[in-house]
């Protein structure tokens, strides 16, 4: 199961977007570079021009390109304030050439500060470096063209930071759906181990029991409790085998049957009344199931004498309920065991509908379930 989750959240999409994000980064650093380098500059001044593109492109891809980056904080504050002097002080060195890297300050302001400072200030950006070419040139068609580049790289710069930062959450999001649909079918086979093996278990403890007591008494009817427990065994064993498949249709009928022979064996008077035709099997299930934790909670954890099971049906719901007498808690079992049994008995119920009640009195515990007839399609 867990390679199989690990095929499922293992794809190269963020590395493919950290590829993307790098390759626009360096080639829009590479166009700026170029248009130093046509400038009649000494070594030095292309040597300054490329340490300040690098700087810029490592800032970018380090610092803004980091999903989990806290850009609003005094580092991200002063990492847009060493941004703007990147791309700002060196047009006084390489003029007209540089005026395409403040598209890179134009698209961390967006991701840095509060919406309505940051669109102020890409607007301020970009009036910026329209005024700047107009002393360049003072051509109409070199401003437009200068303004209409600002706008384009920070766009740019900020949808690709942002697109990177998404497809990592992306990613981790979709592992962590990965993780819960593994640990929903962890709980659903813990829940329906519990649910199946519980019972039989406790049947088989009890009629072990009896038939040690029955051994030299009565032979016969300590031989006949041993064939009822290598069927509870063979049963037990089947539902080992398919808990892991999936939902197991139950029997209410052969619950019934079980759960009365069950109880007589622990010595307890129980009245069945059972008044139902035939029910949906996911209901029947249900049902079914409610009956066998009921009875493995009150062989476990109290000395009941008497148990009443009445099982009702009507045009539209069907109802079982346990009632038992004693309610004592066997001092052998723990207090909370029993607690998780009758949580799963409401997740099993809630699916189709239905919910489980409990009522506890002095004298008397009341188990009952209700469900209705027709399950409505969840959207």
């Amino acid at each position: 199961m867990t390679s199989e989750v690990d095929r499922t959240v293992s794809f190269p999409a963020p590395r493919l977007a950290v590829g993307v994000v790098t390759a626009v980064f360096v080639s829009i650093s590479l166009i700026g570079f170029l248009h130093v380098l046509f400038l009649p500059i000494s070594i030095g001044e292309i040597v300054l021009s490329f340490g300040c593109i690098v700087a810029l492109l490592v800032m970018q891809l380090l610092w803004y390109g980091r999903s989990t980056a806290p850009v609003r904080s005094k580092i991200g504050y002063g990492m847009l304030a060493a941004q703007a002097c990147l791309v700002y002080l060196p047009i006084l060195i390489f003029g007209q050439a540089w005026v395409g890297m403040p598209g890179f300050l134009a698209g961390s302001v967006l991701l840095v500060l509060r919406p309505i400072a940051a669109w102020a200030s890409f607007c301020l950006i970009v009036a910026s470096m329209g005024f700047a070419q107009l002393e360049f040139t003072g051509a109409p068609v070199d401003i437009l063209y200068t303004s209409i580049s600002t706008v384009t790289t920070g766009l740019v710069v900020y949808g690709l930071s942002r697109l990177a930062a998404l497809v990592v959450e992306v990613q981790s999001t979709r592992a962590e759906i990965a993780r819960m649909a593994v640990l929903r079918e962890r709980l659903r086979f813990a829940r329906d181990l519990h649910d199946l093996l519980g019972y039989s278990l406790s049947a088989i403890t009890l009629k072990i029991e009896l038939t040690h007591r029955l051994l030299e008494k009565s032979p016969q009817e300590a031989s006949d409790q041993l064939l009822e427990i290598l069927e509870i065994s063979r049963l037990a064993l089947s539902d080992a085998r398919t808990v892991a498949t999936g939902y197991r249709e139950l029997s209410l009928e052969d619950e019934c049957r079980s759960a009365v022979s069950v109880l007589q064996a622990a010595d307890i008077s129980v009245r069945l009344d059972s008044d139902h035709t035939d029910l949906p099997v996911r209901v029947s299930t249900v049902l079914a199931t409610v009956l066998r934790e009921g009875v493995t909670n009150l062989l476990r954890h109290s000395k009941a004498k008497h148990c009443e099971i009445t099982i009702r049906q009507t045009q539209d719901r069907a109802t079982l309920e346990i009632v038992n007498d004693d309610v004592q808690p066997n001092p052998k079992a723990p207090r909370d065991r029993g607690r998780s049994g009758l949580h799963n008995l409401s997740v099993r119920a809630g699916e189709i509908g239905g919910t489980v009640t409990v009522d506890h009195e002095p004298n008397e515990f009341r188990l009952k379930v209700d469900v209705p007839l027709r399950m409505e399609r969840k959207r």
